[in-house]
This record gives C-alpha cells, structure tokens and sequence, in this order.
C-alpha cells in the first residue's frame, strides 16, 4: 500500500502532534508538520507540493485558486472550523479537493474578550511587568466596568454569550448588527440599539461578526469618530472588520481610551506594524480560540476525518 503524506500547517504552538492521537493513521500516513508561517504562496507551493493531505488552522495559510493549481497531489484539505475565508471552495470543488471541517464544541473567545476588557481597564498585565521591573508602586487608577455599558457589535452565538458574562459583572449591555433586530435583542435580554447609538453611547464596544464581504470595514473612521474619549474598543473577531488605518489615528491621537485587539489584517503582525508602539493598545496572537482545550478537539476531528477518507468511507463534516 502507498503512503501518504500529510501536512500540518502553521502549528505555532508546537502542540499538534501531542494534543491529540494520530496514531489511528500513521500506518497509512506519513506527518510533517509546518510549525512557521510560508513566507509567500511560492514558498508554500514548493514546500506542499508532494502532499496528497494537508491540515489548515483556519485563516493562515491561504488557499487561494493559484495555490490549489500548484497543488496535484492534493486530495484532502482539512480545516479548523466549519468555514474558512482564506479557502476558495468553487477551486476546491473544481480540482475535486474533498474538503472537510471541524466543529467548535466550545469557543473560548468571549473569555479571552473579557480578559481584554480587565486589562484595558485594570491593567492587570502592565501593573505585573512593572511590578517584576521594580518599579514605583501604584502608579495606576483603573476603572471599573461595574455599571458601564457594553456595546456588542453582533449579537448571534459569541456575542450572546459576550453579554452574559458582561451582565455578570454588572454591565449594561446594547447590541447591533446589520441583521439584529429590537425583538432579538429582547430575547437575549439586552438593549438594542442603532449603530450610531453604539458607538456614541458604549463605553466598550466588542466585535463579534462573521468575516464577510459585507461586514470588512463594517467599524469605520465614522463609527471610531462617534466613540467617547474614554471609551475602549476590542476585537477579537476578525481584523479587517475594523478599518485598522483609522483605528491607528484615533489611538495615536488619543481620541478613544483605547483598545484590546486580538485579530489583525496581516498575521503574524509585522514587527514594525505602527499598532506595536502605542502604549493605549493591548494586543494579543490571535488567541481568542488558541487553548488546548479547543486545539485538542480541532486536530482530534481532523485525524477522523482522515481515518475515514483513507479507508474509503465518506469522511465527516464534509464543506466540498
């Protein structure tokens, strides 16, 4: 029987091979795993081309037309997540590519938003490294969120639970997305509002819509020019929801407290990226679903997905 090969993609953590079993496959498939980004599309085609399986943390890599067609071997594309923007499905479909996904039995995401919220607000994380440095104790007035309203910018799975836990520590919370209407947000307990009220009412505004074409620039130099002076915005959807060019001018010129983003329009964030040297921007690696918890369950449906195809079966949570 001839091997086949499979690749695993952006492993940043270095966790893919421990946190779950892909012994159920190895005496049919040989792993290579890919822990640094590919520096371009050439770079990824040259280092893929033999692959007949390749394993995608959603959003990465890129699997535009041009990649697939540099591709023959590929047979099986798996990614994290039951949808991905950075693959084009209809070249997928045309070069026949089975396709499958993973499904989220948890999203951490709403955890790591409100993490962002405590350190905007608290500085937490500042007041820690200044601590280990040595410096002058308290130096630091935070402000409370108890009391202060949230403003949800996407009120489906993520955003609903966003406001629970908002609610819990005594927020008030609005809510608007293109779609939402009054009756939904009654359902879910919060406000509604229209976009202009959101952004010129919240003292937080939280991000939580699905990247589309409709929704990159949907939080625009308007909307970041309506916000208060003391207010924080967070992302940790994804980044070119946020004009980040009128982001940056708003924070450089301290018109808004701040903000936490998680989520950027180029990943890995350059290291000269403007956003790195403002003191009012917390910024995280795109972790709002990166836990072991989460990252244990995405590689766990990939090996089953390969299990099947590689027996002849029709493989699980197939997009293509």
């Amino acid at each position: 029987m001839t091997r086949l090969r499979c690749a695993i993609l952006d492993d940043y953590f270095n966790l893919s091979l421990s946190i779950a079993d892909w012994s159920e496959i190895t005496d049919r498939v040989d792993i290579t795993v890919f822990r640094e980004p590919f520096a371009s599309e050439a770079a990824a085609a040259s280092a893929l081309a033999d692959f007949e399986i390749i394993c995608a943390m959603r959003e990465r890599t890129a699997f535009p037309r041009t990649l697939f067609a540099a591709l023959p071997e590929l047979k099986l594309l798996l990614t994290s997540g039951m949808r991905n923007a950075a693959i084009d499905v209809d070249a997928a479909k045309e070069r026949k590519v089975v396709l499958c996904g993973t499904q989220y039995s948890r999203d951490p995401t709403a955890a790591l938003t409100l993490g962002l919220i405590l350190e905007l607000t608290r500085g937490i994380g500042r007041e820690n490294a200044r601590m280990h440095a040595g410096e002058p104790w308290q130096t630091f007035a935070g402000v409370e969120i108890e009391g202060r309203t949230l403003g949800v910018v996407g009120l489906g799975k993520l955003g609903s639970r966003m406001a629970k836990l908002a609610q819990a520590f005594g927020m008030n919370v609005i809510a608007w997305s293109p779609n939402l209407t009054a009756e939904k947000c009654k359902e879910a307990g919060v406000g509604y509002a229209s976009k202009e009220e959101l952004f010129a009412t919240a003292d937080i505004v939280t991000i939580h819509v699905v990247l589309s074409e409709r929704s990159r620039g949907l939080v625009g130099a308007a909307d970041l020019a309506r916000m208060k002076p003391t207010a924080y915005l967070v992302n940790t959807a994804r980044g070119p929801i946020v004009d980040e060019n009128a982001l940056l001018e708003v924070l450089t010129e301290k018109k808004i407290a701040g903000a936490g983003i998680d989520v950027f329009s180029v990943e890995p964030l350059p290291a000269d990226h403007p956003f790195r040297r403002l003191d009012n921007l917390v910024l995280t690696p795109h972790l709002g679903y990166a836990t072991q918890e989460s990252l244990g369950i995405h590689y766990g449906q990939m090996v089953e997905c390969i299990d099947a195809w590689t027996k002849g079966s029709e493989p699980p949570r197939r997009l293509a």
